[in-house]
């Protein structure tokens, strides 16, 4: 995406968000990427760069290429806002494309994002009235067999627009875990009005009828690991304290596992009011249940004054924090919201996952089910606009997966893997033999682990390419190892590049990181790691980083010696590990397809 044009922020290479990632981590502060979904512009005057989505794709484009949304009534700004239409193909996973690019190419901790839903500045309450971009009207209309433009309030059109913004926060969920199974995805939810037990429940809240915003779904399916609710409302005002109270206490007892964060809106509220509103935030539910934290918004205005103009943010920050945190005049219980530290919530559905996720193709709009072991039909989803569909938190097992009469393939879902299909069912577990007589057993022999012969470098290596590069060049033997036994692998990497390699440098140091096809990029592997995400510790920078350069520096035309522990699994059998250099936090370099072999005796 195009950079800021914003006055004070230096040209590239200076990178803001690689900035703030190195300054936060070194501080042990989580950086979670903040990502408004569906606007790309705002005002009257375009972008400046020619390839901006805008210039390409905004108001001066026609046909399928322009990706704008628009109201029943032809508006197409909102505000001062232009918004990509979640029903095109196109603008859906360009959304889904920025997202992963950011998770991809940066070690954030999360992707948050705002505004994944059909705009504000409808017709009506519950009146959802975006959602007219031709493109999106003609797929429906295909998709249903009908012509002509639907009404606004149209049931099987509002169900459809629906499911394309819940489409989107699958496909970023899957595809974020494929990438970089720790990073959470958390969304910024809408929640206006009345909380669902005020009325017909959730379908009956704006939030589900005119935003098109299903979240209590996304919680439902498992797309979602943290739900953060824009509860914004006014504690001195009875009608909005209330709806703060059933929000929070709903967000709280339908967690489906996953986690909801209770947001407040700092701007609103004096001091006060707003750590009331934290000690509901993070008290249980009226039913008993916990919710996982709270969120105040905004850092830059945080009361009632600095939004009237009359203190400083910094005054009323060092304000808030005393009420949040110390016994002060604001808040007349003790101890403190935040007397202590907690940690911060953790994902154990990912840190030590039992479920996996199965994602394919197939016929855009195509309904898709999901067969089980026992043939039964488990799950139906719809193929989204590029025919991309998955199932996720899965069993481990054996799963077929069928478009009507057709099979489209076969899977076996293992936990904590992102999966495709196969062309051929899996193999059937076989049944046991019986057991022969028993017979004294023969005295095993000691086991002993070897290495094998080293691969040698190849007789010669490009140099001096510009940029960043690597050629591989030898490695130590692949090695037989005993149960539980640990062993060193090294492997050389000749810098061809034109730029140095410079250690404890973000955007210049060089790792080795784990890649495909096992265990998969940034996956973590059984036979080494830092001890997290189901990894032996075996002193790895990171269970998805094997190693780091030894040198300061490693200039164009040297050599670095890379050297890793790899620990053999308890259970027998034949392991590869495939590795990749890298330009941490800048660029994968060039794969030459290097892996270990570890026998495991």
């Amino acid at each position: 995406a195009p950079r800021t044009d914003q006055e004070g922020v230096d040209p590239a290479p200076f990178d803001p968000l690689q900035t703030l990632i190195d300054k936060a981590h070194a501080s042990g502060i989580q950086v979670h990427a903040w990502v408004i979904a569906t606007a790309i512009w705002r005002g009257s005057t375009p972008p400046p760069q020619p390839t901006h989505p805008f210039n390409l794709h905004g108001t001066s484009a026609t046909g399928t290429a322009n990706w704008l949304t628009k109201r029943s009534d032809g508006l197409q700004q909102v505000s001062t806002d232009w918004i990509l239409d979640p029903g095109h193909p196109d603008a859906a996973q360009w959304i889904v494309d920025n997202a992963l690019s950011i998770v991809r190419n940066y070690n954030v901790d999360g992707i948050n994002f705002d505004r994944i839903r059909y705009p504000d500045n409808n017709l009506g309450t519950n009146v959802p009235s975006w959602g007219y971009n031709d493109t999106a009207v003609a797929r429906f209309n295909a998709a249903f067999g009908r012509s002509g433009v639907p009404a606004n309030t149209d049931a099987q059109w509002t169900g459809w627009r629906r499911d394309q913004i819940t489409s989107i926060v699958r496909k970023i969920y899957v595809e974020s875990y494929a990438i970089k199974p720790g990073v959470r995805v958390s969304a910024d939810t809408i929640t206006y009005g009345y909380g669902p037990q005020h009325g017909s429940g959730f379908a009956g809240t704006r939030t589900y009828a005119e935003v098109l915003q299903d979240w209590d779904a996304w919680m439902r399916e498992g797309i979602l690991d943290t739900n953060i609710l824009m509860n914004y409302k006014r504690d001195a005002d009875a009608n909005q304290n209330l709806m703060y109270r059933e929000w929070s206490d709903y967000a709280k007892d339908n967690q489906y596992g996953r986690q909801s964060v209770i947001g407040t809106a700092l701007y609103l509220n004096g001091i006060a009011a707003s750590v009331a509103q934290a000690r509901v935030a993070v008290a249980p539910s009226s039913a008993g249940n916990p919710g996982a934290g709270w969120a105040g918004y905004s850092y830059r205005t945080p009361d009632t004054l600095t939004d009237a103009g009359t203190r400083s943010g910094a005054a009323s920050r060092a304000e808030l924090t005393l009420g949040l945190t110390q016994p002060s005049s604001y808040d007349s219980i003790t101890p403190a919201v935040f007397a202590d530290s907690p940690p911060i919530a953790s994902l154990p559905w990912k840190i030590t996952p039992t479920k996996g996720h199965i994602r394919a193709t197939a016929n855009p709009g195509a309904t898709v089910s999901l067969i089980d072991a026992n043939g039964q039909s488990s799950r139906t989803q719809i193929a989204d606009g590029t025919g991309w569909f998955a199932f996720v938190d899965l069993e481990p097992g054996n799963y077929r997966v069928v478009s009507g009469a057709a099979t489209l393939g076969y899977a076996t879902v293992n936990a904590g893997a992102v999966v495709g299909l196969g062309a051929t069912p899996p193999a059937p577990t076989p049944s046991p033999s019986p057991s022969p007589s028993p017979t004294a057993p023969p005295n095993p022999l000691p086991c002993e682990s070897s290495v094998g012969p080293g691969i040698p470098p190849p007789a010669a290596v490009p140099a001096g390419i510009g940029g960043f590069h690597a050629a591989w060049y030898g490695q130590s033997g692949y090695m037989t190892l005993c149960p539980g036994d640990a062993a060193t692998a090294t492997v050389a990497y000749y810098n061809t590049g034109a730029r140095g390699w410079l250690s404890g440098k973000m955007g210049e140091v060089a790792y080795l990181g784990t890649w495909n096809p096992e265990p998969g990029q940034d996956r973590p592997s059984p036979l080494g790691g830092d001890g997290g995400f189901g990894s032996p510790n075996t002193a790895w920078p990171r269970y998805d980083r094997i190693a780091v350069q030894p040198a300061p520096y490693v200039g164009p035309g040297q050599v670095s010696w890379f050297q890793f522990g790899v620990k053999a699994p308890q259970t027998p059998g034949t392991y590869r590990l495939y590795l990749r250099p890298l330009i941490e936090g800048a660029q994968w370099l060039e794969d030459y397809g290097v892996f270990w072999l570890v026998t495991v005796k």
